[in-house]
């Protein structure tokens, strides 16, 4: 936008300030003015702690200009290029400060959208985020677009997955900032991105991948994964993120007076603490002047023969009673309950699919008849009518017979028409989420060689958690990562090219449908 000057403003006392100036050879686009105005009011709408202080402004200049408080202080991004990562100390004071000016931020009703290394200052006191360049106010929980309908302004390594996907269509609020953070942070205690780079590959990765947290570790690094979830809805507000970095810790060692009941020791684990219970000794008068030594001793005596117990078994854990639920296994192809909850071969009798005739209207009919037939001569997708439960984790498999050109089309975890749905080519398998008014590929799967025509395959889809697997014939085609959609039925039907002859006879069919609930039914 233009060109940032270290002056003196006289007024007052000589002190240093930051002047801006636009480009003249851009001072004259509406579009420009427009966002410098912009940045003008939302930079006065924010507490100066967190930023630095407007002191003057005119947008109607020519060139416009602002002038705000000189912040002497590098940046993080030549903090870190300099000097290398943060320690873990100065690392979690900046995730408090950056996280105490998002609270300020946002609770001035501004998004910032840009937030990144290059514009927190680390300044005397706490750090400083500036450059409210494209930033908006927040109306209703949403904001405005603040660009054209082909323009993405900001940096892709730091953008959330919203911002990224305009097929998706998704109103950006304040937890796209909080994404940023999750990655400014990341930058800060490693000095690298969670997705890797910038551009292109970025963006698909931000899109489609699981965040590489390695180099963080603990409640940090669980905050920071939080904050990266593709779910805006799942990130926490600013002030979580405050209540969770600043709060009290749990596992500590308690020290008790000499003579008092017990002393106890707390031993942190994986699920919860453990207390292990020192009588006091029989005899033994309370003394306070000789409570250090003895009870650090018992302590460290009694700790010591703990670990060794718990790990020859001779000592059981007070959690033996009610032992923790075993986290589940990510399931595998050769790790499924023993017998399928829903076994069909798909004919007439079926008890989830039914017959549908809409040829009149839609040109797209349902048939069981020795398996279930779509038949469709019109482009696009059509749904035959499923009454499958509603399904989190799960193994599918189901044999596909393919007319050419025609893909089979699986949805799942399909609530309210909105899904994952799996279009299953010839030549390649392709994954997204499907809407009732977008449908976005996540990613293509291509087959090593197209499928014969009139060669029936199996098609086995697995998902667990975020995780989507894919098999063609029983051979791993590839996963995908994505958290949008956590629960739903199944639906098949057919998806049609979009560069197909219109009037084109378009024809699948799907036999011995198998679903694994995992949970349900365990191998």
């Amino acid at each position: 936008m233009g060109s940032v000057y270290l002056a003196e403003r006289i007024e007052g006392g000589s002190k240093p300030v930051a002047l801006k100036v636009i480009r003249r050879d851009l001072s004259s686009d509406p579009d420009f003015r427009r966002r410098f105005r912009s940045e003008v009011a939302r930079a006065k709408q924010v507490p100066a702690f967190c930023t630095a202080e407007v002191l003057d402004a005119d947008p109607d200049h020519d060139p416009p200009y602002l002038v705000v408080e000189f912040v002497n202080g590098p940046s993080l991004n030549k903090v870190v290029q300099n000097q290398g990562p943060l320690s873990p100390a100065n690392l979690h004071g900046l995730a408090i400060g950056v996280a105490t000016a998002l609270a300020a931020i946002h609770g001035a009703g501004v998004i910032h959208r840009d937030l990144k290394p290059a514009n927190v200052l680390l300044a005397l006191g706490s750090p400083k985020v500036i450059d409210f360049g494209i930033a908006r106010a927040t109306e209703s929980g949403n904001t405005l677009t603040d660009t054209g309908s082909n323009q993405l302004v900001g940096t892709i390594a730091y953008m959330a997955p919203e911002r990224l996907d305009p097929e998706r269509r998704a109103p950006i609020t304040q937890a796209a900032d909080i994404f940023a953070w999750g990655a400014v942070v990341m930058f800060a205690g490693t000095g690298r991105t969670p997705f890797g780079g910038n551009g292109v590959e970025a963006a698909a990765k931000i899109l489609t991948q699981p965040p590489d947290l390695s180099g963080l570790s603990g409640d940090l690094r669980a905050l920071v994964e939080r904050a990266l979830a593709k779910d805006p809805a799942r990130r926490p507000t600013a002030r979580e993120l405050l209540d969770q970095l600043v709060g009290p810790k749990q596992n500590t060692v308690d020290l008790v007076e000499a003579g008092s009941q017990r002393a106890v020791v707390t031993v942190p684990s994986a699920s919860e603490t453990t207390r292990f219970t020192v009588p006091p000794l029989a005899g033994q008068p309370s003394r306070k002047r000789r409570i250090l030594v003895p009870i650090l001793t018992v302590g460290v005596v009694m700790l010591t023969a703990a670990v060794v117990g718990l790990m020859t078994g001779k000592i059981r854990p007070l959690w033996a009673e009610n032992p923790p639920a075993s986290p589940t296994p990510s399931p595998s192809a050769s790790q499924s309950p023993a017998r399928p909850q829903v076994d069909e071969s798909l004919n007439a009798e079926s008890a989830l699919f039914k017959n549908e005739d809409n040829w009149a209207t839609l040109k797209a009919k349902c048939v069981l008849d020795g398996g279930l037939v779509v038949t469709k001569d019109t482009t696009g997708t059509y749904r035959c009518p499923s009454y499958t439960s509603q399904l989190k984790d799960f193994k599918l498999q189901v044999d596909v017979l393919l007319k050419s050109p025609s893909c089979a089309a699986i949805w799942f975890r399909n609530a309210n028409y909105s899904s994952y749905l799996l279009r299953i080519c010839a030549d390649k398998y392709m994954i997204g989420t499907h809407d009732p008014e977008h449908l976005t590929n996540i990613k293509t799967l291509q087959l090593a060689e197209p499928v014969s025509p009139g060669a029936t395959f199996q098609v086995t889809i697995e998902a667990h958690g975020e995780t989507m697997t894919f098999r063609h014939n029983g051979q791993l085609l590839g996963s995908v990562i994505d958290d949008t959609y956590a629960k739903g039925n199944v639906v098949l039907g057919i998806a049609t090219p979009g560069s197909g002859t219109p009037d084109e006879d378009y024809q699948v069919s799907f036999q011995d449908l198998k679903i694994w609930e995992f949970g349900s039914s365990q191998p």
